[in-house]
């Protein structure tokens, strides 16, 4: 059956979890990205004025093992719901656009709450 609009999507709930906490973690590791130095090994300050935009970019003292650890922790979680969530079994019940309709119902589904 074809749904009509994009609330006829009958998310299950492990794939809501999943996705929700798929956002959850990209946010923590965005959110640790930006407190993070800018590179991860050592590296001196760069000053570039030779590009059409002048960079300039204050020495690096690195990540410590911890903050690199953190940083894989995040982004393999991050791998492992990404895959539970695009292989879910729920999208093969779905066919053409209402499959790309879904998807982009459920990425936005954790912004209203739970479904009715």
């Amino acid at each position: 059956m074809a749904a009509t609009d994009d609330s006829d999507f009958d998310f299950p709930g492990d794939l809501l979890a999943g996705q929700a906490e798929l956002h959850q973690i990209r946010a923590e590791l965005l959110a640790l990205l930006k407190r993070l130095p800018w590179s991860v090994e050592p590296h001196d300050a760069v000053i570039d004025t030779q590009g059409w935009r002048r960079m300039e970019r204050a020495a690096s003292p690195g990540w410590s093992e911890d903050e690199q650890a953190e940083v894989e922790k995040l982004r393999r979680r991050e791998l492992e719901l990404a895959v539970f969530v695009t292989c879910h079994r729920y999208w093969s019940e779905l066919k053409g656009s209402d499959a790309v309709r879904a998807r982009a119902r459920l990425k936005h589904a954790h912004d209203e709450g739970p479904q009715a």
